[in-house]
């Protein structure tokens, strides 16, 4: 048997990760066609388009190694410690962290972490019950590394871990990304939009690249993700009218893509990195803390570091 690790994001591909150096079986699986989940990105026009989170901070110590480590490779870069806010027809600064983000898209560092992974790609997991099983098969240990409302579609009902994933809701946003022959906003990072009825976040995503391609990602809010749930094209025409009233950008883009993600932030945080059962579910993902990549990366390595634990002692942590 091995641990069964559902979801290929960065929690699961961490958790995964810890779980093979400590050589423990492992097999990670994912419904979509390739790693990354909340971190992919498409290809536009010849260059990756980052659609889910819009940059990651450092803060663990563990999880700065596996930066420098990209940093080194070529896969990450520093970006920005300062983004505008946008708010009532003003702007001002919002300093804080260092950003970081990734010239070949956030998604490829996923697949970094999954080098020399078992990953079944194209593999819907249905049940997850006590055992625990796996669609009927049996497991050292499973791990649900995704949002909470997905994780309980999987689970049995009445299961332990269920109870840990409800009572918390979860805000969907559409990501709109689109391109234009030259670059019409003034120089512009990123910025939070607040109090803005189409609107909560812009990236410059040719400065984030750090190729310079006139390239705009907007954020929607909850709101309107809820209205074009059905048909995410349809956000495109407020988003572009909300960066014509806040940027000032006139012309129409060459192209635009919209992407819906259902569940794109958890409403409140968990004081646990993570969670596990006594009959070996664990859960794991951004929701467990504040929801940040790492986070994620940190919910996924240190259930990763637990399990592996857990199986080499054959009885439930703690």
């Amino acid at each position: 048997m091995a641990v069964v690790v559902v979801g290929a994001g960065i929690a699961g591909t961490a958790c995964a990760a810890e779980l093979a150096a400590a050589g423990v079986p492992v097999r990670l699986v994912e419904r979509a066609g390739g790693v990354g989940g909340r971190m992919g990105g498409h290809v536009v026009a010849g260059r990756p388009v980052d659609l889910g989170a819009a940059y990651f901070t450092v803060r663990d110590p563990g999880f700065e190694q596996v930066v420098r480590r990209w940093e080194a490779a070529g896969l990450a870069r520093p970006w920005t410690s300062e983004l505008a806010v946008l708010s009532g027809g003003t702007r001002d600064r919002a300093p804080g962290p260092q950003r970081w983000a990734a010239p070949g898209g956030l998604g490829g560092l996923v697949a970094e972490l999954a080098a020399g992974l078992t990953v079944e790609l194209g593999r819907e997991v249905r049940r997850v019950g006590p055992g625990p099983i796996v669609d009927g098969e049996p497991a050292d240990a499973v791990v649900l590394a995704m949002p909470d409302p997905q994780a309980l579609r999987l689970l049995e009902p009445g299961h332990p871990a269920a109870a840990r994933l409800t009572g918390r809701g979860w805000r969907p946003a559409i990501a709109v990304a689109a391109g234009w022959a030259v670059r019409e906003w003034a120089e512009l990072p990123a910025a939070f939009v607040n109090d803005h009825p189409v609107l909560t976040l812009i990236a410059d995503d040719g400065r984030r690249r750090g190729d310079g391609a006139p390239v705009l990602v907007a954020h929607t809010t909850a709101a309107v993700a809820r209205a074009h749930e059905a048909d995410p094209d349809g956000a495109i025409g407020p988003v572009l009218d909300a960066l014509r009233e806040l940027l000032g950008v006139r012309s129409a883009p060459a192209w635009t893509l919209a992407h819906h993600w259902p569940h794109a932030s958890p409403d409140g945080t968990r004081d646990e990195p993570f969670h596990l059962t006594a009959d070996g579910i664990g859960l794991a993902g951004d929701g467990w803390g504040s929801p940040r990549v790492e986070t994620a990366w940190r919910s996924g390595h240190l259930l990763g570091t637990e399990l592996a634990e857990w199986v080499r002692r054959g009885r439930p942590a703690g």
